[in-house]
Protein backbone atom coordinates (compact mmCIF):
# COMPACT_ATOMS: atom_id res chain seq x y z
CA UNK A 1 0.00 0.00 0.00
CA UNK A 2 1.40 3.39 -0.95
CA UNK A 3 1.99 5.51 2.15
CA UNK A 4 0.96 8.71 0.33
CA UNK A 5 -2.52 7.23 0.00
CA UNK A 6 -2.92 6.23 3.66
CA UNK A 7 -4.85 9.38 4.77
CA UNK A 8 -7.22 8.97 1.83
CA UNK A 9 -7.78 5.28 2.59
CA UNK A 10 -8.34 6.06 6.28
CA UNK A 11 -10.96 8.66 5.42
CA UNK A 12 -12.60 6.24 3.01
CA UNK A 13 -12.83 3.62 5.75
CA UNK A 14 -14.84 6.07 7.84
CA UNK A 15 -17.20 6.89 4.98
CA UNK A 16 -20.32 5.02 3.88
CA UNK A 17 -19.54 1.55 2.49
CA UNK A 18 -19.49 0.99 -1.26
CA UNK A 19 -22.63 -0.65 -2.62
CA UNK A 20 -21.83 -4.28 -3.39
CA UNK A 21 -22.75 -5.89 -6.70
CA UNK A 22 -23.70 -9.51 -7.40
CA UNK A 23 -20.58 -11.66 -7.71
CA UNK A 24 -19.99 -14.39 -10.26
CA UNK A 25 -21.03 -17.89 -9.40
CA UNK A 26 -18.56 -20.06 -7.53
CA UNK A 27 -18.52 -23.85 -7.35
CA UNK A 28 -17.21 -25.56 -4.21
CA UNK A 29 -17.59 -29.13 -2.95
CA UNK A 30 -20.30 -27.74 -0.66
CA UNK A 31 -22.26 -26.52 -3.72
CA UNK A 32 -22.77 -23.59 -6.08
CA UNK A 33 -22.75 -20.20 -4.39
CA UNK A 34 -23.33 -16.56 -5.34
CA UNK A 35 -21.95 -13.75 -3.18
CA UNK A 36 -21.26 -10.11 -3.91
CA UNK A 37 -18.52 -8.18 -5.67
CA UNK A 38 -17.23 -5.27 -3.58
CA UNK A 39 -14.68 -3.43 -5.68
CA UNK A 40 -11.64 -5.68 -5.91
CA UNK A 41 -13.10 -8.25 -3.51
CA UNK A 42 -15.61 -11.07 -3.58
CA UNK A 43 -17.60 -11.62 -0.40
CA UNK A 44 -19.60 -14.71 0.57
CA UNK A 45 -21.73 -14.63 3.71
CA UNK A 46 -23.69 -17.08 5.79
CA UNK A 47 -22.31 -20.35 4.36
CA UNK A 48 -23.36 -23.26 6.60
CA UNK A 49 -20.56 -25.57 7.75
CA UNK A 50 -22.80 -27.76 9.96
CA UNK A 51 -26.44 -28.70 10.28
CA UNK A 52 -28.53 -26.63 12.71
CA UNK A 53 -27.88 -27.99 16.25
CA UNK A 54 -31.57 -27.94 17.13
CA UNK A 55 -33.92 -30.44 18.74
CA UNK A 56 -32.17 -33.77 19.29
CA UNK A 57 -28.94 -32.28 17.82
CA UNK A 58 -28.72 -29.72 20.64
CA UNK A 59 -25.63 -30.64 22.70
CA UNK A 60 -24.29 -33.06 20.15
CA UNK A 61 -21.15 -32.75 18.01
CA UNK A 62 -21.71 -30.79 14.79
CA UNK A 63 -22.77 -32.71 11.69
CA UNK A 64 -21.49 -31.67 8.27
CA UNK A 65 -24.38 -30.72 5.95
CA UNK A 66 -24.89 -32.41 2.59
CA UNK A 67 -24.00 -30.42 -0.51
CA UNK A 68 -26.81 -28.00 -1.22
CA UNK A 69 -28.85 -28.08 -4.41
CA UNK A 70 -28.91 -25.25 -6.90
CA UNK A 71 -27.22 -21.91 -6.28
CA UNK A 72 -26.98 -20.76 -2.67
CA UNK A 73 -27.45 -17.05 -1.98
CA UNK A 74 -24.46 -15.82 0.06
CA UNK A 75 -25.20 -12.11 0.14
CA UNK A 76 -26.39 -11.89 3.76
CA UNK A 77 -24.88 -12.91 7.07
CA UNK A 78 -26.43 -15.84 8.87
CA UNK A 79 -28.01 -15.43 12.31
CA UNK A 80 -25.82 -14.99 15.37
CA UNK A 81 -25.88 -17.81 17.90
CA UNK A 82 -28.26 -17.26 20.85
CA UNK A 83 -26.70 -15.05 23.52
CA UNK A 84 -27.60 -12.50 26.20
CA UNK A 85 -27.47 -8.86 25.13
CA UNK A 86 -25.01 -6.45 26.69
CA UNK A 87 -26.19 -3.01 27.85
CA UNK A 88 -25.72 -0.30 25.25
CA UNK A 89 -23.21 1.43 27.55
CA UNK A 90 -20.78 -1.48 27.20
CA UNK A 91 -17.73 -0.99 24.99
CA UNK A 92 -18.44 -4.43 23.56
CA UNK A 93 -22.19 -4.18 22.95
CA UNK A 94 -23.31 -5.23 19.49
CA UNK A 95 -26.63 -5.96 17.85
CA UNK A 96 -27.52 -8.61 15.28
CA UNK A 97 -30.48 -8.68 12.89
CA UNK A 98 -31.29 -12.23 13.94
CA UNK A 99 -30.30 -14.87 16.49
CA UNK A 100 -31.03 -18.54 16.03
CA UNK A 101 -29.67 -21.98 16.83
CA UNK A 102 -29.30 -22.31 13.07
CA UNK A 103 -26.13 -20.23 13.35
CA UNK A 104 -23.24 -22.49 12.38
CA UNK A 105 -22.10 -20.51 9.38
CA UNK A 106 -19.01 -18.72 8.12
CA UNK A 107 -18.16 -15.74 5.93
CA UNK A 108 -15.41 -15.30 3.34
CA UNK A 109 -13.64 -12.22 1.94
CA UNK A 110 -11.34 -12.95 -0.99
CA UNK A 111 -9.52 -10.83 -3.59
CA UNK A 112 -10.91 -11.15 -7.10
CA UNK A 113 -9.06 -13.75 -9.16
CA UNK A 114 -7.41 -15.18 -6.04
CA UNK A 115 -5.45 -18.37 -6.47
CA UNK A 116 -4.06 -20.41 -3.56
CA UNK A 117 -3.74 -17.46 -1.21
CA UNK A 118 -3.03 -17.93 2.52
CA UNK A 119 -6.16 -18.18 4.66
CA UNK A 120 -6.84 -16.44 7.98
CA UNK A 121 -9.70 -17.92 10.03
CA UNK A 122 -10.86 -15.43 12.68
CA UNK A 123 -12.49 -16.72 15.90
CA UNK A 124 -14.39 -13.98 17.71
CA UNK A 125 -14.11 -13.35 21.44
CA UNK A 126 -16.77 -12.62 24.03
CA UNK A 127 -16.13 -14.90 27.05
CA UNK A 128 -17.47 -17.87 25.01
CA UNK A 129 -20.87 -16.29 25.71
CA UNK A 130 -21.41 -13.46 23.20
CA UNK A 131 -20.32 -12.34 19.74
CA UNK A 132 -20.55 -13.35 16.10
CA UNK A 133 -18.34 -13.58 13.04
CA UNK A 134 -20.69 -11.11 11.34
CA UNK A 135 -19.81 -8.25 13.73
CA UNK A 136 -18.81 -5.15 11.79
CA UNK A 137 -15.59 -4.96 13.80
CA UNK A 138 -14.42 -8.15 12.06
CA UNK A 139 -15.11 -7.13 8.46
CA UNK A 140 -12.36 -8.89 6.53
CA UNK A 141 -12.14 -6.51 3.59
CA UNK A 142 -8.92 -4.67 4.48
CA UNK A 143 -7.04 -7.81 5.46
CA UNK A 144 -8.20 -9.53 2.27
CA UNK A 145 -6.79 -6.63 0.25
CA UNK A 146 -3.40 -7.56 1.71
CA UNK A 147 -3.49 -10.85 -0.17
CA UNK A 148 -5.37 -13.11 2.23
CA UNK A 149 -8.57 -15.11 2.15
CA UNK A 150 -10.30 -14.07 5.39
CA UNK A 151 -12.87 -16.33 7.05
CA UNK A 152 -14.95 -15.45 10.12
CA UNK A 153 -17.04 -18.06 11.91
CA UNK A 154 -19.87 -18.49 14.36
CA UNK A 155 -19.79 -21.20 17.02
CA UNK A 156 -22.20 -22.21 19.76
CA UNK A 157 -22.03 -19.98 22.83
CA UNK A 158 -22.89 -20.12 26.51
CA UNK A 159 -24.82 -23.07 27.82
CA UNK A 160 -25.58 -24.25 24.28
CA UNK A 161 -21.91 -24.43 23.45
CA UNK A 162 -20.25 -25.68 26.61
CA UNK A 163 -22.69 -27.54 28.85
CA UNK A 164 -21.39 -30.81 30.28
CA UNK A 165 -23.88 -33.17 31.93
CA UNK A 166 -23.90 -36.86 32.93
CA UNK A 167 -26.78 -37.61 30.56
CA UNK A 168 -24.96 -36.01 27.66
CA UNK A 169 -21.81 -37.98 28.44
CA UNK A 170 -23.85 -41.20 28.51
CA UNK A 171 -25.20 -40.38 25.01
CA UNK A 172 -21.71 -39.84 23.58
CA UNK A 173 -19.69 -42.61 21.94
CA UNK A 174 -16.65 -41.04 23.65
CA UNK A 175 -18.53 -40.86 26.98
CA UNK A 176 -17.77 -37.14 27.25
CA UNK A 177 -19.76 -33.91 27.03
CA UNK A 178 -19.17 -30.18 26.78
CA UNK A 179 -16.81 -28.53 24.28
CA UNK A 180 -19.53 -28.27 21.60
CA UNK A 181 -18.44 -24.75 20.67
CA UNK A 182 -14.88 -25.99 20.27
CA UNK A 183 -16.08 -28.89 18.12
CA UNK A 184 -17.93 -26.31 16.00
CA UNK A 185 -14.67 -24.46 15.43
CA UNK A 186 -13.00 -27.71 14.39
CA UNK A 187 -15.89 -28.46 12.04
CA UNK A 188 -15.50 -25.00 10.48
CA UNK A 189 -11.80 -25.66 9.94
CA UNK A 190 -12.64 -28.97 8.28
CA UNK A 191 -15.08 -27.16 5.98
CA UNK A 192 -12.32 -24.69 5.11
CA UNK A 193 -9.92 -27.52 4.33
CA UNK A 194 -12.45 -29.13 1.96
CA UNK A 195 -13.79 -26.01 0.27
CA UNK A 196 -11.48 -23.03 0.50
CA UNK A 197 -9.51 -23.85 -2.67
CA UNK A 198 -12.68 -23.17 -4.67
CA UNK A 199 -12.63 -19.60 -3.28
CA UNK A 200 -8.95 -19.05 -4.08
CA UNK A 201 -7.47 -20.12 -0.75
CA UNK A 202 -4.68 -22.57 0.05
CA UNK A 203 -5.92 -25.25 2.50
CA UNK A 204 -2.31 -25.95 3.46
CA UNK A 205 -1.73 -22.34 4.60
CA UNK A 206 -4.45 -21.74 7.18
CA UNK A 207 -3.79 -19.44 10.14
CA UNK A 208 -6.18 -19.54 13.07
CA UNK A 209 -6.50 -16.25 14.95
CA UNK A 210 -8.60 -14.86 17.75
CA UNK A 211 -8.71 -12.38 20.61
CA UNK A 212 -9.80 -12.85 24.24
CA UNK A 213 -12.07 -15.94 24.26
CA UNK A 214 -11.11 -16.26 20.60
CA UNK A 215 -7.47 -16.36 21.74
CA UNK A 216 -8.42 -18.95 24.37
CA UNK A 217 -10.09 -20.94 21.58
CA UNK A 218 -6.82 -20.78 19.63
CA UNK A 219 -5.08 -22.34 22.64
CA UNK A 220 -7.76 -25.05 22.80
CA UNK A 221 -7.22 -25.78 19.10
CA UNK A 222 -3.45 -25.91 19.56
CA UNK A 223 -4.00 -28.41 22.38
CA UNK A 224 -6.74 -30.57 20.82
CA UNK A 225 -5.75 -33.70 18.90
CA UNK A 226 -9.02 -33.32 16.95
CA UNK A 227 -7.73 -30.09 15.36
CA UNK A 228 -4.30 -31.40 14.43
CA UNK A 229 -3.35 -30.76 10.80
CA UNK A 230 -6.19 -28.29 10.17
CA UNK A 231 -3.99 -25.17 10.45
CA UNK A 232 -0.38 -24.20 9.87
CA UNK A 233 0.04 -21.21 12.19
CA UNK A 234 -1.78 -19.52 15.08
CA UNK A 235 -2.34 -16.01 16.47
CA UNK A 236 -3.49 -15.67 20.10
CA UNK A 237 -4.35 -12.10 21.14
CA UNK A 238 -5.07 -11.52 24.85
CA UNK A 239 -5.53 -15.22 25.50
CA UNK A 240 -5.74 -16.58 29.05
CA UNK A 241 -4.47 -19.99 30.13
CA UNK A 242 -6.46 -20.30 33.34
CA UNK A 243 -7.35 -23.55 35.07
CA UNK A 244 -10.16 -25.39 33.31
CA UNK A 245 -12.91 -27.56 34.84
CA UNK A 246 -12.43 -31.29 34.40
CA UNK A 247 -15.29 -33.45 33.21
CA UNK A 248 -15.68 -35.54 36.34
CA UNK A 249 -12.87 -34.95 38.81
CA UNK A 250 -11.97 -31.84 40.79
CA UNK A 251 -8.16 -32.01 41.00
CA UNK A 252 -7.82 -28.25 41.45
CA UNK A 253 -10.73 -27.66 43.78
CA UNK A 254 -13.15 -26.54 41.08
CA UNK A 255 -16.55 -28.14 40.62
CA UNK A 256 -16.44 -30.79 37.92
CA UNK A 257 -18.08 -29.85 34.62
CA UNK A 258 -20.69 -32.63 34.86
CA UNK A 259 -21.60 -31.65 38.42
CA UNK A 260 -21.88 -27.98 37.43
CA UNK A 261 -24.09 -28.93 34.47
CA UNK A 262 -26.39 -31.06 36.61
CA UNK A 263 -26.61 -28.21 39.11
CA UNK A 264 -27.52 -25.75 36.37
CA UNK A 265 -30.27 -28.06 35.11
CA UNK A 266 -31.71 -28.18 38.62
CA UNK A 267 -31.51 -24.39 38.95
CA UNK A 268 -33.47 -24.08 35.70
CA UNK A 269 -36.12 -26.51 36.89
CA UNK A 270 -35.25 -29.02 34.17
CA UNK A 271 -34.91 -32.54 35.52
CA UNK A 272 -33.62 -34.08 32.31
CA UNK A 273 -31.70 -33.19 29.19
CA UNK A 274 -34.89 -33.86 27.25
CA UNK A 275 -36.57 -31.09 29.22
CA UNK A 276 -33.66 -28.74 28.53
CA UNK A 277 -33.77 -29.58 24.82
CA UNK A 278 -37.43 -28.56 24.82
CA UNK A 279 -36.62 -25.07 26.16
CA UNK A 280 -36.44 -22.07 23.87
CA UNK A 281 -32.80 -21.47 22.97
CA UNK A 282 -32.70 -17.75 23.72
CA UNK A 283 -34.64 -18.13 26.96
CA UNK A 284 -32.36 -20.98 28.02
CA UNK A 285 -29.19 -19.02 27.24
CA UNK A 286 -30.41 -15.95 29.11
CA UNK A 287 -31.65 -17.94 32.12
CA UNK A 288 -28.37 -19.85 32.39
CA UNK A 289 -26.38 -16.61 32.30
CA UNK A 290 -28.54 -15.19 35.10
CA UNK A 291 -27.67 -18.15 37.34
CA UNK A 292 -24.00 -17.21 37.02
CA UNK A 293 -23.18 -20.04 34.60
CA UNK A 294 -19.78 -19.34 33.04
CA UNK A 295 -19.02 -21.23 29.81
CA UNK A 296 -15.67 -22.91 29.58
CA UNK A 297 -13.89 -25.68 27.80
CA UNK A 298 -13.84 -29.02 29.61
CA UNK A 299 -10.83 -31.24 30.22
CA UNK A 300 -12.35 -34.53 29.05
CA UNK A 301 -9.29 -36.61 28.12
CA UNK A 302 -10.23 -36.68 24.44
CA UNK A 303 -11.05 -33.32 22.86
CA UNK A 304 -8.97 -31.53 25.51
CA UNK A 305 -6.72 -34.23 26.96
CA UNK A 306 -5.30 -32.28 29.91
CA UNK A 307 -4.95 -28.80 31.39
CA UNK A 308 -3.62 -26.35 28.79
CA UNK A 309 -0.55 -25.48 30.82
CA UNK A 310 0.30 -29.19 31.16
CA UNK A 311 -0.16 -29.70 27.41
CA UNK A 312 2.18 -26.83 26.57
CA UNK A 313 4.71 -27.79 29.23
CA UNK A 314 4.87 -31.34 27.87
CA UNK A 315 5.18 -30.22 24.25
CA UNK A 316 1.96 -31.98 23.23
CA UNK A 317 0.46 -28.92 21.49
CA UNK A 318 0.60 -28.34 17.75
CA UNK A 319 4.17 -27.22 17.09
CA UNK A 320 3.34 -24.49 14.60
CA UNK A 321 4.52 -20.85 14.43
CA UNK A 322 2.63 -18.71 16.94
CA UNK A 323 2.18 -14.96 17.33
CA UNK A 324 0.94 -14.01 20.80
CA UNK A 325 0.64 -10.93 22.96
CA UNK A 326 -1.43 -8.75 25.24
CA UNK A 327 -2.44 -5.13 25.84
CA UNK A 328 -1.12 -2.68 28.41
CA UNK A 329 -4.60 -1.73 29.63
CA UNK A 330 -6.37 -5.12 29.46
CA UNK A 331 -8.14 -4.72 32.79
CA UNK A 332 -9.12 -1.06 32.35
CA UNK A 333 -12.26 -2.22 30.53
CA UNK A 334 -12.59 -5.46 32.55
CA UNK A 335 -12.60 -4.16 36.08
CA UNK A 336 -14.96 -6.92 37.20
CA UNK A 337 -11.88 -9.17 37.15
CA UNK A 338 -10.24 -7.11 39.91
CA UNK A 339 -10.72 -7.80 43.62
CA UNK A 340 -12.71 -5.19 45.58
CA UNK A 341 -10.77 -1.99 46.31
CA UNK A 342 -9.05 -1.66 49.65
CA UNK A 343 -6.81 0.83 51.45
CA UNK A 344 -3.02 0.52 51.18
CA UNK A 345 -2.53 -0.91 54.67
CA UNK A 346 -5.16 -3.62 54.24
CA UNK A 347 -3.83 -4.36 50.76
CA UNK A 348 -0.26 -4.89 52.01
CA UNK A 349 -1.43 -6.98 54.97
CA UNK A 350 -3.51 -9.21 52.73
CA UNK A 351 -0.63 -9.70 50.28
CA UNK A 352 1.72 -10.70 53.11
CA UNK A 353 -0.84 -13.14 54.48
CA UNK A 354 -1.53 -14.76 51.09
CA UNK A 355 1.80 -14.67 49.27
CA UNK A 356 4.08 -15.65 52.15
CA UNK A 357 7.71 -15.79 51.02
CA UNK A 358 6.71 -14.18 47.68
CA UNK A 359 5.03 -11.16 49.30
CA UNK A 360 8.06 -8.88 49.02
CA UNK A 361 8.43 -9.70 45.32
CA UNK A 362 4.72 -8.99 44.76
CA UNK A 363 4.77 -5.68 46.66
CA UNK A 364 7.91 -4.54 44.85
CA UNK A 365 6.12 -5.04 41.53
CA UNK A 366 2.67 -3.88 42.67
CA UNK A 367 3.15 -1.47 45.62
CA UNK A 368 0.34 -0.40 47.96
CA UNK A 369 0.76 3.36 47.37
CA UNK A 370 -1.62 3.19 44.37
CA UNK A 371 -3.62 0.00 44.78
CA UNK A 372 -5.80 0.66 41.74
CA UNK A 373 -2.86 0.89 39.35
CA UNK A 374 -1.14 -2.03 41.05
CA UNK A 375 -4.13 -4.30 40.68
CA UNK A 376 -4.75 -3.27 37.08
CA UNK A 377 -1.23 -4.43 36.31
CA UNK A 378 -1.17 -7.44 38.62
CA UNK A 379 -4.32 -9.02 37.17
CA UNK A 380 -3.19 -8.20 33.64
CA UNK A 381 0.22 -9.76 34.18
CA UNK A 382 -1.11 -12.88 35.91
CA UNK A 383 -3.76 -13.63 33.28
CA UNK A 384 -2.79 -12.20 29.92
CA UNK A 385 0.91 -11.43 30.30
CA UNK A 386 1.90 -14.77 31.80
CA UNK A 387 -0.15 -16.61 29.17
CA UNK A 388 1.37 -14.82 26.16
CA UNK A 389 4.94 -15.19 27.41
CA UNK A 390 4.42 -18.80 28.45
CA UNK A 391 3.10 -19.67 25.00
CA UNK A 392 6.10 -18.01 23.36
CA UNK A 393 8.53 -19.75 25.71
CA UNK A 394 7.01 -23.20 25.30
CA UNK A 395 6.62 -23.03 21.53
CA UNK A 396 10.24 -21.93 21.27
CA UNK A 397 11.35 -24.64 23.69
CA UNK A 398 9.82 -27.34 21.51
CA UNK A 399 11.21 -26.07 18.24
CA UNK A 400 8.41 -23.89 16.85
CA UNK A 401 8.97 -20.22 16.11
CA UNK A 402 7.10 -17.74 18.30
CA UNK A 403 6.66 -13.97 18.16
CA UNK A 404 5.60 -11.91 21.17
CA UNK A 405 4.01 -8.44 21.23
CA UNK A 406 2.86 -5.82 23.74
CA UNK A 407 0.15 -3.40 22.59
CA UNK A 408 0.56 -0.06 24.37
CA UNK A 409 -0.94 2.30 21.82
CA UNK A 410 -3.17 5.11 23.03
CA UNK A 411 -5.00 8.07 21.53
CA UNK A 412 -6.83 11.09 23.03
CA UNK A 413 -10.40 9.79 23.32
CA UNK A 414 -9.23 6.48 24.77
CA UNK A 415 -6.82 8.04 27.27
CA UNK A 416 -9.38 10.66 28.34
CA UNK A 417 -11.75 7.82 29.26
CA UNK A 418 -9.06 6.10 31.35
CA UNK A 419 -8.93 3.23 28.85
CA UNK A 420 -5.39 3.41 27.50
CA UNK A 421 -4.71 0.30 25.37
CA UNK A 422 -7.81 -1.46 26.74
CA UNK A 423 -8.84 -5.06 26.06
CA UNK A 424 -9.48 -5.53 22.31
CA UNK A 425 -8.45 -1.97 21.42
CA UNK A 426 -6.04 -3.31 18.77
CA UNK A 427 -8.86 -4.85 16.73
CA UNK A 428 -10.05 -1.79 14.77
CA UNK A 429 -6.43 -1.12 13.81
CA UNK A 430 -6.02 -4.72 12.66
CA UNK A 431 -9.25 -4.86 10.63
CA UNK A 432 -9.47 -1.18 9.63
CA UNK A 433 -13.00 -0.95 11.08
CA UNK A 434 -13.17 2.17 13.27
CA UNK A 435 -16.52 3.03 11.69
CA UNK A 436 -18.00 -0.27 12.90
CA UNK A 437 -17.22 -0.38 16.62
CA UNK A 438 -19.86 -0.23 19.35
CA UNK A 439 -21.23 3.28 20.04
CA UNK A 440 -19.46 3.48 23.41
CA UNK A 441 -16.07 2.58 21.90
CA UNK A 442 -13.72 5.63 21.94
CA UNK A 443 -12.82 6.49 18.35
CA UNK A 444 -9.26 7.35 17.32
CA UNK A 445 -8.66 10.50 15.29
CA UNK A 446 -8.57 10.13 11.50
CA UNK A 447 -4.97 11.28 11.17
CA UNK A 448 -2.11 10.10 8.96
CA UNK A 449 -0.25 8.91 12.08
CA UNK A 450 -3.10 6.64 13.16
CA UNK A 451 -3.52 5.42 9.59
CA UNK A 452 0.17 4.55 9.39
CA UNK A 453 0.04 2.75 12.74
CA UNK A 454 -2.94 0.62 11.65
CA UNK A 455 -1.34 -0.13 8.29
CA UNK A 456 1.84 -1.34 9.98
CA UNK A 457 0.04 -3.52 12.52
CA UNK A 458 -2.11 -5.16 9.84
CA UNK A 459 0.96 -5.67 7.63
CA UNK A 460 2.77 -7.58 10.37
CA UNK A 461 -0.25 -9.85 10.94
CA UNK A 462 -0.83 -10.44 7.22
CA UNK A 463 2.84 -11.29 6.65
CA UNK A 464 2.68 -13.83 9.47
CA UNK A 465 -0.28 -15.50 7.76
CA UNK A 466 1.62 -15.51 4.46
CA UNK A 467 5.02 -16.76 5.61
CA UNK A 468 4.88 -17.64 9.32
CA UNK A 469 7.00 -14.58 10.20
CA UNK A 470 5.59 -11.06 10.86
CA UNK A 471 7.05 -8.20 8.81
CA UNK A 472 5.98 -4.74 7.64
CA UNK A 473 7.44 -2.42 4.98
CA UNK A 474 9.57 0.34 6.50
CA UNK A 475 8.99 -0.96 10.05
CA UNK A 476 11.42 -2.62 12.49
CA UNK A 477 12.35 -6.24 11.86
CA UNK A 478 10.51 -8.44 14.35
CA UNK A 479 12.81 -11.06 15.83
CA UNK A 480 11.39 -14.32 17.19
CA UNK A 481 11.03 -14.64 20.96
CA UNK A 482 13.94 -17.07 21.30
CA UNK A 483 16.27 -14.29 20.13
CA UNK A 484 17.04 -12.68 23.50
CA UNK A 485 13.36 -12.90 24.56
CA UNK A 486 12.51 -10.33 21.91
CA UNK A 487 9.09 -8.72 21.54
CA UNK A 488 7.50 -5.91 19.53
CA UNK A 489 6.25 -2.98 21.57
CA UNK A 490 3.35 -1.28 19.77
CA UNK A 491 3.21 2.15 21.43
CA UNK A 492 3.31 5.31 19.32
CA UNK A 493 5.13 3.23 16.73
CA UNK A 494 6.44 -0.34 16.81
CA UNK A 495 9.79 -0.82 18.52
CA UNK A 496 11.69 -4.05 19.10
CA UNK A 497 12.54 -4.66 22.74
CA UNK A 498 13.60 -7.55 24.96
CA UNK A 499 12.45 -9.23 28.19
CA UNK A 500 8.85 -8.13 28.54
CA UNK A 501 7.71 -7.90 32.21
CA UNK A 502 10.33 -10.52 33.03
CA UNK A 503 10.10 -10.17 36.84
CA UNK A 504 6.29 -10.22 36.74
CA UNK A 505 6.34 -13.31 34.53
CA UNK A 506 8.72 -15.12 36.89
CA UNK A 507 6.47 -14.32 39.86
CA UNK A 508 3.28 -15.39 38.07
CA UNK A 509 4.95 -18.58 36.85
CA UNK A 510 6.03 -19.47 40.37
CA UNK A 511 2.51 -18.81 41.69
CA UNK A 512 0.90 -20.96 39.00
CA UNK A 513 3.39 -23.76 39.57
CA UNK A 514 2.82 -23.81 43.33
CA UNK A 515 -0.95 -23.76 42.93
CA UNK A 516 -0.85 -26.60 40.41
CA UNK A 517 1.36 -28.65 42.74
CA UNK A 518 -0.98 -28.01 45.67
CA UNK A 519 -4.16 -28.84 43.72
CA UNK A 520 -5.42 -25.25 43.69
CA UNK A 521 -7.02 -23.39 40.78
CA UNK A 522 -5.13 -20.59 38.99
CA UNK A 523 -7.17 -17.89 37.32
CA UNK A 524 -8.06 -14.29 38.16
CA UNK A 525 -7.95 -14.60 41.96
CA UNK A 526 -4.83 -12.44 42.12
CA UNK A 527 -3.42 -10.09 44.75
CA UNK A 528 -5.75 -9.61 47.74
CA UNK A 529 -8.12 -12.23 46.22
CA UNK A 530 -5.45 -14.95 46.24
CA UNK A 531 -6.07 -17.88 48.59
CA UNK A 532 -3.18 -18.82 50.85
CA UNK A 533 -0.24 -19.66 48.60
CA UNK A 534 1.67 -22.86 49.36
CA UNK A 535 5.33 -22.65 50.27
CA UNK A 536 8.00 -23.34 47.68
CA UNK A 537 7.91 -26.84 46.24
CA UNK A 538 10.67 -28.73 44.48
CA UNK A 539 8.77 -28.94 41.16
CA UNK A 540 8.86 -25.15 40.83
CA UNK A 541 12.63 -24.75 41.10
Amino acid sequence: MMRTMLPLLWAAALAAPVTARPAPLGRAPAGMVRGTADGDLRVFKGLPYALPPTGARRWRPPVAPPAWKGVRDATRFGPACPQPLLPASSLYADSYPAMSEDCLSLNIWVPAHARRLPVLVWIHGGSLAIGAGSAGLFDGSELARRGLVVVTINYRLGVLGYLAHPELSAESSDRVSGNYGLLDQIAALRWVRRNIAAFGGDPGKVTIAGESAGGLSVLYLLASPRARGLFARAIAQSAYMISTPELRGSPFGETSAETAGAGLAADLGAGTIAAMRAMDATALTTAAARTGYRPSGTIDGRILPRQLVDTFDRGEQARVPVLAGFNAGEIRSLRFLMPPPTDPQAYAARIRASYGDLADAFLDLYPPQDTDDSMLRAVRDAMYGWTAIHIARQQSRFGARAWLYYFDHGYPAEDAAGLHAFHASELPFLFGTFDRTAPAWPRPPATPAEAQFGDTLASYWAAFAVSGAPAAPGAPAWKPYRSNESYMDFAEAPRLRTRLISAAYALADEVVCRRRAAGSAWNWNVGPALPLLPSAVRECR
